[in-house]
């Protein structure tokens, strides 16, 4: 079929519903500051190449044109974490092979499509996100008091013998406690005007934060430039965090899935933490300098020195030099942390507030591979 011709809008999300959010839900940027989603189509032709790679994997097909002529198309699909989690591998589907594809098309022209669904020539769906990936990775959890090391102190990581990390986020983006606000997983807002109730900003940073909601998170230096998920925003990311606890070194390590394998250190022996890179006081970063310390059962994380190059959260919410962040890890029980961060940045909000959300443990599990890589315009 030519690439040229249109599905309507209403009968492919009619028929795509389950599978758009599945698939839509997690990529690496939102799929609306890179697709069309007003602007459906369909395409079949024969796959010419099947790129396996981070962060979205990538199907190539030669589309025949009415005029005779072949066109290439890139498609673009979920993350390969999440296929193979799913069951899929990259030789699923051969070079040679005929598949049709609906979804959206690309903003800036190009042939590109976000895949809501791709099927064979058959019609059975190829490289489709498990609907219920995430209760099926949760499931392998048991109903389990908080681990804890010999001296009674909780431990962050996993027991003895066992492997998981923190991941599935209840909440997508930084929203002041106490308000409900109605947002998808990349934090763009369903009604914005909740933007003003997200959060305490100064004037110039609320009209920011609009403008970015506007332009559907499109200018997202993370999306952009492979910039660091930094602060709050490292544990709002599906692919999660693992921590690993040095004691006898006296710091932790959050090692970060996203991004680029980022990774951060919390001294819990009143060390100035030094940045990520070679960063002193005079040298910003986006991680900031963090000295951490235990009260009771919660880990408490002083951070400040950021850089402004990086959104501090999904949804664009500005932030200024100026900002300092007080993070709280407390692990209810084996399955949940309880993630707690007030914000003070005298720079872009009128006083300082306060956003609490829970992790939950993916047992079992190492990290995924998930990687800031080959991003095509």
């Amino acid at each position: 079929m030519p690439s040229s011709a249109p599905v309507g809008l209403p009968r492919l999300l009619s028929c795509l519903l389950v599978s758009t959010l599945s698939l839509a839900a997690h990529a690496h940027h939102p799929v609306a500051a890179k697709f069309n989603t007003d602007s459906a189509n369909r395409i079949q032709g024969q796959v010419t190449a099947v790129d396996w790679s981070n962060p979205h994997v990538h199907v190539f097909v030669n589309v025949s044109e009415a005029d005779g002529s072949v066109t290439n198309w890139a498609i673009e699909l979920p993350s390969r974490a999440e296929l193979e989690w799913s069951g899929w591998r990259p030789e699923s589907l051969q070079v040679g092979s005929r598949v049709n594809a609906e979804g959206w098309v690309a903003l800036n022209g190009t042939h590109q499509l976000w895949a809501n669904a791709l099927t064979d020539a058959g019609g059975k769906a190829v490289f489709q996100v498990d609907e219920n990936l995430e209760e099926r990775l949760l499931s392998k959890r048991g109903n389990e008091e908080t681990p804890r090391w010999p001296d009674g102190q909780p431990r962050l990581g996993p027991p003895p013998g066992e492997t998981g990390f923190w991941g599935f986020p209840s909440l997508s983006s930084l929203v002041e406690d106490g308000q409900s606000i109605k947002m998808d997983d990349r934090g763009l807002l369903d009604n914005l005007n909740d933007a003003a109730n997200v959060a305490p900003f100064q004037d110039w940073a609320l009209a920011l934060y609009r403008e970015r909601q506007r332009n559907k998170l499109r200018d997202d230096p993370m999306f952009l430039y492979c910039v660091p998920p930094s602060g709050p925003r490292q544990f709002q990311q599906m692919f999660g965090t693992q921590f690993v606890e040095e004691r006898e070194r006296k710091r932790i390590l959050a090692l970060l899935s996203g991004g680029n394998g980022n990774w951060r250190i919390f001294y819990t022996d009143d060390r100035t933490q030094m940045g990520q890179v070679s960063g002193n006081d005079d040298n910003p970063l986006f991680f900031g300098h963090s000295k951490a310390r235990w009260e009771g059962d919660t880990l408490v994380v002083d951070n400040t020195g950021f850089n402004e190059g990086f959104w501090f959260s999904n949804g664009g919410l500005p932030h200024t030099k100026l900002l300092k962040l007080t993070e709280r890890f407390t692990r209810l029980d084996k399955n949940t942390l309880r993630y707690s961060v007030t914000v003070d940045d005298a720079g872009a909000y009128t006083r300082p507030w306060t956003s609490t959300w829970d992790l939950q443990w993916v047992a079992g599990e190492e990290l995924p591979e998930y990687y800031c890589q080959d991003n095509r315009p």
